[in-house]
């Protein structure tokens, strides 16, 4: 008898429910993800806002901590510049406490040579010299030694503003000018010529300078830096102060500041000056005062210069109804 094999079909109805039922599941997981994707976004979103946030917040405190560490730096920095200024200060004090004990243990030795050399000068003395002090009258017993009257209502300052003068002698300079304008509270105007007659204040050129404290500052300040070219002979500065400012009705003193007179003759600077200031009586006429500066008694060689111009000043201040004041220290 012969067998009939069975026909299996591979692709039966039953296989095709497992295919569908699988093709299903993959379908669902995809639509499952899909669905909670945007959630997991949205939780990563709130969870890095929250980090910026946070990081935010500290870099804020780490700046308010910068402010603080800037604010203590700079208070530092301030103290130390504060320390170091005092540091200074002592170190200053300490430099003058030393200098000044160098001064009085060496005192006597420097006056002794400021003494010498005027005696040296005084051994050089020509005989033009001794002529043109020949008729100087010493002031009377009872007459103040280097007094000035202070009468004027307009003072005139020509000031010798030579090398030497800038170098060894100008803070003097400034202190005695400003001991001047103190005796005179109040004067109608006010002039300032070095000794070649150059001005001050080129404004005023020809012109008085009108009394004011704001005035005498801007003076004295500007004498700080004032340095014109000198020749180092009073004549011209003086000669055109009188020739310029000169008035029978005006009460003028005339202040020469220097240390050295390196012209010609001095008879005829006197001459000069006699004609330039040719009032009929010694009221009337520009007083002229003198304040030397001991500058070239302590340069060797040059005492004969500052003999002669003390010499010269002395007759100017005596013809001219003025006081010739010599200093003996330019401390």
């Amino acid at each position: 008898m012969r067998i009939r094999r069975r026909q299996t079909e591979v692709f039966n109805l039953s296989f095709l429910d497992v295919i569908s039922c699988g093709f299903g599941a993959i379908i669902l997981l995809l639509i499952l993800s899909k669905i909670s994707e945007p959630r997991v976004i949205e939780q990563t979103n709130v969870d890095l806002s929250a980090l910026v946030i946070k990081m935010e917040a500290e870099l804020h405190e780490i700046r308010g901590e910068t402010q603080i560490l800037n604010r203590r730096l700079i208070a530092r920095q301030e103290q130390l510049s504060e320390d170091k200024e005092k540091l200074a200060r002592l170190q200053g004090a300490l430099t003058n406490i030393e200098g000044e004990y160098h001064l009085a243990s060496t005192a006597s030795d420097a006056q002794s040579l400021i003494v010498g050399k005027l005696q040296s000068a005084k051994q050089e003395l020509s005989d033009e010299m001794r002529q043109l002090l020949s008729n100087y009258q010493r002031p009377k017993e009872d007459a103040v030694i280097g007094g000035v009257p202070v009468d004027s209502e307009y003072i005139i300052f020509v000031i010798d503003t030579s090398g030497s003068m800038q170098r060894f002698a100008w803070p003097l300079v400034r202190r005695k000018m400003k001991e001047i304008l103190n005796i005179y509270p109040r004067v109608k105007g006010v002039q300032v010529l070095n000794d070649m007659g150059d001005y001050m204040f080129s404004q005023y050129a020809g012109r008085w300078i009108p009394d004011s404290k704001a005035r005498r500052r801007a003076i004295l300040d500007r004498l700080s830096t004032w340095a014109p070219f000198s020749n180092s002979s009073p004549i011209e500065g003086i000669t055109r102060a009188i020739q310029r400012f000169y008035a029978p009705d005006k009460r003028i003193s005339l202040y020469v500041f220097g240390d050295d007179f390196s012209g010609g003759l001095m008879q005829n600077v006197v001459d000069t000056v006699r004609r330039k200031n040719k009032a009929g009586n010694k009221n009337s006429r520009v007083r002229i005062h003198t304040i030397g500066f001991p500058v070239l008694l302590t340069q060797p060689g040059a005492g004969q210069n500052a003999a002669r111009f003390a010499a010269l000043m002395r007759r100017l201040a005596e013809d001219n109804n003025g006081s010739f004041v010599g200093l003996s220290s330019l401390k």
